[in-house]
C-alpha cells in the first residue's frame, strides 16, 4: 500500500495583534451535503457479501449486504413507531457489530443518538439519558439490570435489549419493512447526528451536537491523509460509546469498506490474538494500551507481518514510548488529537516522514486551523512557545445541548474551540500536547507539566507507569 505524500503546514501570522495560525491547508475534497448514514454506507450494496464487520471473540460477521439492509430496517421500525426528528435513542452496550447498526439505523430515521459508556452506574446513566431526552434505549444481557434502573430514573425512556430477557423487548422487535425505510428531509449542517457526552474543559459531562456535516467534515479530513481502503482489516478495541471508536473507526473503517474487527475490551494476549487471526493491517490504541502492548512477552511469538499502522490518542505519548512501541510491533505507529467536540480528530501525524518528530500528534487536518495562545497573557505563542490549543474548522460541535452558557465558556465568537490543552508547535505547525492547562503545577512562578514529567519517568527500565501530582509546600512562600 503506498501512502500518500507528506504534507506542509501552512503557518500564517497576521499583523494585528500578531495572531499566528497553523493551517492545514485547503481540503482537496468537497464536504457532501449527505446525511451520515448514507455518506458512511455508500459502498454496501456494491460490496454485497463482503464482511463489514466481525465480532472478535465468536467469529459472527455481519456483511455489508446484510449491515444495510439490516440499517434500512431499523430506520423503518423506528418510524413505524413514531420515531423522527428530534427524537434520541441511546445505545448502551460493548462493541459488537450491531452496535453500527442501531447507529445508523437510528442516523437514517432523522433521530440522534447518544451512546453511553457501559460501565456506568444507574445513576450516571440515568443523568444522560435524562439529560439528552432519550427515549430509547438498548443494551445487552450484561447490562440490563443497570439500564432498567436508569430507565426509571429518567423516566420515559423504554428499554430493548440485544438478545432474549423474560419481560423485555428484544432489539429484533424494532425492526420493520426495509422497503419502508423513511425518507427523511435531511439538513445535514443543521440536523444533529449524536449527543456523545464529554466534560469538555471542565465540570459535569456534556451532551455535545454533532451534525451529519460535523461527522462527514471529519470523515474527509482525516481520509485526506490516511487514505483507508477496502483491503484492510481493522481492530476496534476503543469503545464505539466514545468518539474515537465510533467514529474514528467504525465510520471511517465502514466509509472505506474495509472490514472492522470488534472487540469488547481490550486484554493484552487477546488483542495479540486477534491481531494475529484476523490478519489486523491497522490499529487503534491509547496510551496505557501502547504501553502494555509494547512492554508484553508474547509479541515475539505473533506473526504480525501484515500490520502496518497503529494510530494512538486520548493523552500525549512520549516519543520513547511511541518508538518503543513501533519496533516491537514491527509496523508505523503515530499519533492523533481531537476532542469528542471536534468530532473527533484535529491534528493527524501522518505515518511516514516523521524524522525527528516522534511524540508530536502532526500537523492540523486539511480545513482546520490551529492557535496557541497563552492562558495567562491572552497573547499567541510562536513556535516554540506553549500555548492553550484553540481549534477552528468544519468539524466543530454545534455546541452543548441545552446548555448554551457551557457553549459559549468553550467556541469564542470568531468560532475558536478553546480546547483546555497546553501544546507547542515547531515551525512546520507540528503540535505535540504538554498537558492540560487545569493540571499544570505552579513552582515558584513556573509552570511545570505533569505529562513531560511522567514522559521523562517512563524511559526508565524499571518504571512500569507513574503520575505526577502537585502538592503545597508550606515551605515555599507562593509566588504569583
Amino acid at each position: 500500500m503506498r501512502w500518500p505524500a507528506a504534507r506542509s503546514c501552512l503557518l500564517s501570522r497576521r499583523a494585528k495583534g500578531m495572531t499566528v495560525i497553523y493551517s492545514g491547508g485547503p481540503l482537496t475534497a468537497d464536504i457532501p451535503d449527505l446525511d451520515l448514514a448514507s455518506f458512511t454506507l455508500h459502498r454496501a450494496k456494491e460490496l454485497g457479501d463482503k464482511p463489514a464487520l466481525i465480532d472478535g471473540p465468536s467469529g459472527r460477521a455481519v456483511s455489508y449486504a446484510d449491515l444495510e439492509r439490516s440499517v434500512r430496517s431499523l430506520a423503518a421500525g423506528l418510524s413505524a413507531r413514531g420515531f423522527s426528528k428530534g427524537d434520541t435513542f441511546a445505545i448502551f452496550m460493548p462493541n459488537v457489530p450491531e452496535y453500527a447498526v442501531a447507529f445508523h439505523g437510528v442516523v437514517a430515521a432523522g433521530g440522534r443518538c447518544t451512546t453511553a459508556n457501559p460501565r456506568y452506574t444507574a445513576r450516571e446513566l440515568g443523568l444522560q439519558l435524562a439529560d439528552s431526552r432519550a427515549n430509547l434505549l438498548l443494551t445487552a444481557l450484561p447490562f440490563l439490570d443497570v439500564a432498567r434502573q436508569a430507565a426509571a430514573q429518567a423516566g420515559n425512556c423504554e428499554v430493548f435489549v440485544f438478545g432474549e430477557a423474560a419481560g423485555v423487548p428484544s432489539f429484533s422487535e424494532l425492526f420493520g419493512d426495509p422497503d419502508a425505510a423513511p425518507k427523511v428531509a435531511f439538513e445535514p449542517a443543521n440536523d444533529i447526528a449524536a449527543i456523545p457526552y464529554s466534560s469538555g474543559t471542565t465540570g459535569l459531562s456534556k451532551g455535545v451536537m454533532l451534525s451529519h456535516t460535523n461527522l462527514v467534515a471529519n470523515m474527509v479530513q482525516c481520509q485526506a491523509l490516511f487514505a483507508m481502503s477496502p483491503d484492510e482489516v481493522v481492530i476496534a478495541v476503543l469503545p464505539f460509546f466514545h468518539l474515537a471508536g465510533l467514529a474514528g473507526i467504525m465510520n471511517t473503517g465502514l466509509r472505506a469498506g474495509a472490514t472492522i474487527v470488534t472487540v469488547p475490551r481490550f486484554e493484552p494476549g487477546q488483542f495479540l490474538d486477534l491481531l494475529e487471526c484476523y490478519a489486523v493491517t491497522r490499529g487503534h490504541a491509547v496510551p496505557p494500551m501502547a504501553l502494555a502492548l509494547a512492554r508484553h512477552p508474547a509479541i515475539a511469538d505473533r506473526n504480525l507481518s501484515v500490520l502496518r499502522h497503529i494510530a494512538c490518542g486520548a493523552a500525549p505519548l512520549g516519543a520513547e514510548l511511541e518508538e518503543e512501541l513501533a519496533q516491537r510491533m514491527g509496523c508505523e505507529v503515530s499519533q492523533v488529537y481531537g476532542l469528542t467536540e471536534t468530532s473527533p480528530i484535529t491534528h493527524m501525524a501522518p505515518p511516514f516522514g516523521r524524522a525527528g518528530k516522534r511524540g508530536s500528534v502532526g500537523p492540523p487536518v486539511p480545513g482546520t486551523e490551529c492557535r496557541l495562545v497563552d492562558p495567562q497573557t491572552g497573547a499567541d505563542a510562536g513556535p516554540g512557545e506553549h500555548g492553550e490549543v484553540w481549534v477552528r474548522g468544519p468539524q466543530v460541535m454545534q455546541g452543548y445541548f441545552n446548555n448554551p452558557e457551557a457553549t459559549a465558556a468553550m467556541i469564542d465568537r470568531e468560532g475558536w474551540l478553546h480546547t483546555g490543552d497546553l501544546g507547542i508547535a515547531d515551525e512546520d505547525g507540528w503540535l505535540t500536547i504538554v498537558d492540560r492547562v487545569k493540571e499544570l503545577i505552579k513552582y515558584k512562578g513556573l509552570q511545570v507539566a505533569p505529562a513531560e514529567l511522567e514522559a521523562i519517568l517512563m524511559t526508565h527500565p524499571q518504571v512500569a507507569d507513574c503520575a505526577v501530582i502537585g502538592f503545597p509546600n508550606p515551605k515555599l512562600r507562593p509566588v504569583g
